[in-house]
């Protein structure tokens, strides 16, 4: 029998789904997609076999970094975030 949990039930528990996602990853790879006139640049998270883990804007990346359980690592990302150019994904490994 298979317990089916809401997205009620796990926003209140303290353990964060995209969390448990990245923890099994060995790497994941970032994507940099440039936005139009109105549009922002958007930032992609993806694990090893391509499925979009999260996608956030590239100049407030803060909040979508700690979701995904990045929170130690932010200014390292921000940097990486910074000087990628758009269109080229970059593969990170995990520690």
């Amino acid at each position: 029998m298979f317990l089916v949990r809401s997205r009620h039930f796990l926003r209140k528990t303290k353990e964060n789904y995209k969390s448990k996602l990245l923890i099994r990853n060995k790497f994941i790879y970032l994507i940099k997609v440039q936005g139009k006139t109105r549009i922002p640049d958007y930032i992609q998270l993806r694990d090893e076999n391509y499925t979009l883990l999260a996608y956030f804007r590239a100049d407030r990346p803060d909040k979508a970094l700690v979701k995904c359980g990045f929170e130690d690592h932010i200014a390292a990302f921000k940097e990486i975030i910074n000087n990628l150019p758009f269109g080229v994904m970059k593969k990170l490994e995990l520690e």
